[in-house]
């Protein structure tokens, strides 16, 4: 791929920042010795690059580094008003990484973080120390890949297997993994655990060519869902975010068709239904980034600081794809976002 000025860019991770303090640690050893063409710098601390000022998220994202540090201080936070909990009281997520290896126009990340490059944190003891921590005291039901898509980095990073290793006959607690990556050899290297559940993202086709740069297809989606649940595995079908377009109802049914053709409805967790939504302070750096994104400059309502679509349409969306759904599934496996208290 070329820049503005003709040139080419570098290939994704061909450079990665490596803090000092973690420059013996195991899992950097092993990500490295993955990537034996990068160059590799050392830093003393992440955001020495990750933050610096006058950075282009955008290009960024074309040709990604890698930045591998430690993460200190909170390490498990209550889940965000925009985010669905599925009934559980106690919902947490980690960031174990932070940024995304795919490219969706809509995402939040684009106006959370001020890099587009990529960072793992490697001391994942500490997070799963405090995990422990939490569960003596009650249940806990934990998110672990919302700011990135742990599952499109399991070659380089194993996470996912450390993950189940992890959560094996922990009692009282509940992981789930979502993901845009349809990888079908995954399940060739993981076993089904009654504590994890797999949320895959499903988009109508339109919208993951327009949107979603990076990510697999619908098809290829579809088959990684009917492989988890063929091995096994626990499923959540996640409608989330709905994307409004001109056609959306012809979109969304094709979609569907495509969906219940694929897979075994009845073997399914449960659904998540929304549309799209994002803080105001996020949308404003989205807005700047990608003047000519269809996805963001839509004329959203500011509701308490959240931005969506205006009500009506919004309902008229979900509903449409509830109804559709309760064809299929019992409506209470279907989780809407309007259901959450903010």
């Amino acid at each position: 791929m070329k820049n503005l000025k003709g040139e080419y860019y570098n290939a994704p991770f061909s450079h990665v920042y490596v803090e000092k303090e973690v420059r013996d640690h195991l899992r950097t050893k092993r990500i490295l010795d993955r990537l034996p063409g990068a160059e590799v710098i050392e830093i003393d601390h992440y955001k020495d690059v990750f933050c610096r000022k006058g950075q282009d998220y955008i290009l960024q994202h074309k040709a990604q580094n890698l930045i591998l540090g430690a993460k200190h201080g909170k390490l498990l936070y209550k889940g965000a008003p925009v985010c669905q909990s599925f009934g559980n009281k106690n919902f947490y997520y980690t960031s174990c990484m932070m940024n995304c290896v795919f490219d969706c126009e809509y995402c939040y990340l684009k106006g959370m973080y001020p890099s587009g490059n990529l960072v793992v944190f490697v001391n994942l003891e500490n997070i799963f120390r405090e995990v422990e921590r939490i569960l003596l005291e009650e249940e806990l039901y934990l998110c672990i890949s919302y700011d990135t898509d742990l599952t499109a980095l399991e070659e380089f990073t194993g996470y996912v297997r450390e993950w189940l290793q992890f959560a094996e006959n922990k009692e009282g607690l509940t992981i789930e993994i979502r993901t845009k990556a349809a990888d079908i050899h995954f399940f060739e290297d993981h076993a089904p655990s009654p504590g994890v559940i797999y949320g895959i993202t499903l988009s109508p086709r339109e919208v993951i060519e327009a949107y979603e740069h990076k990510t697999p297809s619908l098809k290829r989606r579809t088959a990684f869902a009917a492989q988890a649940l063929e091995k096994g595995y626990r499923v959540r079908l996640c409608f989330d975010p709905m994307i409004y377009c001109k056609d959306w109802k012809r979109q969304y049914e094709n979609m569907l068709e495509n969906v219940f053709a694929d897979i075994n409805m009845e073997r399914i967790e449960d659904v998540s239904v929304g549309s799209f939504r994002v803080s105001q302070d996020y949308l404003k750096r989205m807005r700047k980034q990608q003047p000519c994104s269809a996805a963001v400059q839509f004329p959203f309502i500011n509701d308490k600081g959240v931005y969506h679509y205006p009500q009506e349409l919004a309902g008229e969306m979900e509903q449409y794809l509830v109804d559709r759904l309760k064809e299929k599934i019992p409506e209470e496996k279907i989780f809407l976002w309007e259901d959450e208290e903010i």
